[in-house]
């Protein structure tokens, strides 16, 4: 689809609404200032032994740093300490999430995007990729192919920023998404949640996807750091407002959207500078919507991109060690938010920070092609994609893994279903109450998703962890509940569905 100058100039008028922007600020300013973060950062440099103990007990207490105690975790130099927060990060990860890990697919819609971000394979001007948008009878093939043949519950369905894939395809592809039942091995294939990574919107388009039923709205901010922002982001584009993309989440929870999504791509900028970014962020949302933080954040690195020269150019790249630094950061920073290791990363990379146990979320058997899932094709395609993959496994390989290491994976979006979002599951998540929750239905979706759509091989591996789980909850929860998840265990097994507490 060709948008004239003149067209995309009106839509763009139409779409960035100023008061939305306004309202929010102090003073007329937006709540990074990057002078005072690299003030906190050179502050506190070289901390003493004592200092980094007292922060690491106040993040094992599930409360949110302050800066200056985040800029002293990242001024951290001594390999002893920094074995010290890795172990506080598993820790407190435990507490709070227990032992699993969530997996989800991420669903592209459409890559025509009016933006022109430097280091995207989709920015507007890049000739090399193959343009295309789904339609929903698309969209309901790819769902039966995620939900049917591979066994995802959940979503993150991607848009780019274009009329073709406005608000309006975006609350239609989740009606069509929900309405995909497909028959299994035992059972059916089902997504029972779907989060959306969209551009900014404004109050009105939002409360339009609550009605449709979205889930987490993810957008990154890709760098907090303004003059970057403004290099990378061209002026007469939507994304080049700094302000209109920092303040989305805000407009999401006025809007009466349950959970918001955090995240930085790294390699733009500076990563110590990153990481405090998304901690202002928190402590922003924290202060203005009744200490409702990011559900979850993300921290995606540069990838390559077919025709997409800045990736190699960037100074800022983020070494593996670093990576993992950055993580247990945030980890200690924002102890009750879910935090998302992507398949990016390569399979040793993401086994080797999977198994530290301080993530809680990663995807698998992904497809980032434009209609890539029902296509089924054996490579990635770079042309028909925003960036390239470092691990394509398959679910099933990743859920072997997981349970060769004695992790358990969840299919569970049951709080979503009963109300154990927004305001709700912020006080569980940071009493630590949220996972007893998550391991009993850790339990039961993994059950579910072993019977209708494990290899055998993966299918025993699995039920070592299932038995593993099932004896230490005889002594997390009373002995009613934990007969009451025997009953609904030996209710799956005989085939029943989508039981949860």
């Amino acid at each position: 689809m060709v948008i004239l100058a003149k067209e995309k100039n009106e839509w763009m008028n139409k779409i960035i609404k100023e008061s939305e922007i306004t309202k929010y600020m102090d003073n007329g300013n937006d709540f990074i200032n990057d002078e005072k973060i690299w003030e906190k950062l050179k502050k506190n440099m070289n901390p003493d032994r004592k200092k980094v103990e007292d922060i690491i007990q106040k993040s094992l207490s599930i409360q949110t740093l302050e800066p200056d105690e985040t800029a002293t975790l990242l001024n951290i130099k001594e390999p002893e300490l920094w074995d010290m927060i890795f172990v506080a990060a598993k820790k407190i990860k435990e507490k709070v999430y227990d032992n699993r890990i969530v997996t989800f697919a991420p669903l592209y819609c459409g890559n025509l995007c009016l933006n022109n971000c430097f280091y995207c394979g989709f920015r507007k001007d890049n000739n090399a990729i193959k343009r295309r948008v789904l339609t929903l009878d698309e969209v309901k093939k790819e769902t039966e192919v995620l939900a049917g043949k591979i066994g995802h519950k959940r979503l993150i369905v991607v848009y780019g920023e274009h009329p073709t894939t406005g608000p309006e395809y975006i609350r239609d592809t989740i009606k069509a998404i929900y309405s995909v039942k497909v028959p299994t091995k035992n059972g059916y294939g089902q997504i029972r949640r779907i989060n959306v990574n969209a551009a900014p919107m404004s109050i009105e388009d939002l409360q339009m996807l609550k009605d449709a039923g979205i889930g987490t709205y993810q957008v990154f901010q890709e760098t907090y750091h303004h003059k970057t922002y403004a290099k990378i982001h061209p002026k007469n584009t939507i994304k080049g407002n700094y302000q209109w993309r920092l303040y989305c989440h805000h407009r999401a929870l006025e809007a009466g959207l349950d959970d918001v999504a955090l995240g930085v791509l790294f390699g733009l900028y500076d990563w110590r500078f990153e990481v405090m970014g998304l901690l202002y962020h928190a402590k922003e949302l924290e202060k203005k919507f009744d200490s409702i933080g990011p559900h979850t954040i993300s921290f995606p690195r540069l990838e390559s991109a077919v025709n997409t020269p800045f990736i190699q150019e960037t100074k800022y790249k983020v070494s593996d060690e670093d990576f993992k630094k950055l993580i247990a950061v945030i980890r200690l920073s924002i102890p009750y938010t879910g935090m998302i290791l992507t398949a990016r990363e390569s399979a040793q990379i993401r086994r080797e920070i999977l198994l530290s146990g301080m993530v809680t979320q990663t995807d698998a058997s992904t497809r980032i092609g434009i209609g890539a899932y029902s296509d089924r094709y054996t490579k990635q395609e770079l042309e028909r994609q925003q960036f390239e993959l470092g691990d394509p496994r398959t679910l099933d390989d990743v859920i072997k893994e997981l349970a060769e290491m004695g992790i358990i994976t969840s299919f569970c979006t049951a709080g979503y279903r009963c109300g154990r979002t927004g305001k709700h599951i912020m006080t569980l998540l940071r009493t630590g109450k949220e996972g007893i929750f998550c391991k009993l239905n850790a339990v039961l979706t993994f059950k579910e998703w072993l019977d209708d759509f494990a290899s055998e091989k993966t299918k025993i591996e699995g039920e070592k962890v299932i038995n593993k789980e099932l004896e230490e909850l005889k002594n997390k929860v009373s002995k009613k509940v934990y007969n009451e998840l025997l009953e609904y265990y030996k209710k799956i097994s005989a085939g029943a569905r989508d039981l949860y507490f």
